[in-house]
């Protein structure tokens, strides 16, 4: 993990990821999934537009706009940054007190990398949705159940930028085709357990 990550600016996409400290699972149960995700908008579905995103036991990844301050317009801002870390608090803190733990959950400080592209936002979004199937907790990445994969696909409504992707992806037949072909390493790679 870096010691000093690039800042946080409105109006920039980024791929956001984070691990557990000490390599730990950050999922420890089902339930925590749905958690995590029910935190993640609370915390920063204000400030942020998330675009994908995949869970795995010991870390994640997020594909994510934060918005301009035009589109905030009225809303007292904060760096952007304080946002994340109170979903990273608030989720550390429940699970702790849910499981009994105690300490810091996530590695620190969690990890960013701006997405300077259209291509590179296309391949990112590939490369989380495939992440479960990289790191072999299933053999066809979708199986598993903790990625934005099939809500992008579905109809219901979501807090995804659904139309969004589909438009980077030239529609629902394009997502799909290049879901298919395995993309190369984006940034980095996490192990399973480490």
């Amino acid at each position: 993990m870096s010691t000093n990550p690039i800042p946080l600016e409105y109006g920039k996409f980024y791929h956001i990821f984070n691990r557990g400290n000490n390599h730990e699972n950050i999922f420890p149960q089902q339930r925590n999934y749905t958690y995590f995700m029910e935190l993640w908008w609370k915390h920063t579905f204000q400030i942020a537009d998330t675009y994908a995103f995949g869970l795995m036991r010991n870390h994640f990844h997020v594909s994510t706009r934060i918005k301009d301050k035009e589109e905030l317009a009225g809303l007292e801002l904060k760096d952007p940054s304080q946002y994340f870390a109170n979903f990273f608090n608030a989720y550390s803190r429940g699970l702790n007190n849910a499981t009994g733990r105690s300490g810091a959950l996530f590695e620190r400080p969690f990890e960013r990398i701006w997405v300077t592209d259209e291509s590179y936002l296309l391949r990112l979004i590939v490369y989380i949705h495939q992440n479960p199937q990289k790191h072999k907790f299933v053999d066809d990445f979708r199986d598993w159940p903790y990625t934005s994969y099939h809500e992008l696909l579905a109809n219901y409504v979501t807090r995804l930028k659904r139309d969004k992707v589909m438009e980077l992806f030239g529609g629902r037949e394009g997502f799909i085709c290049l879901h298919q072909e395995i993309q190369p390493r984006i940034d980095f790679d996490y192990e399973e357990n480490g």
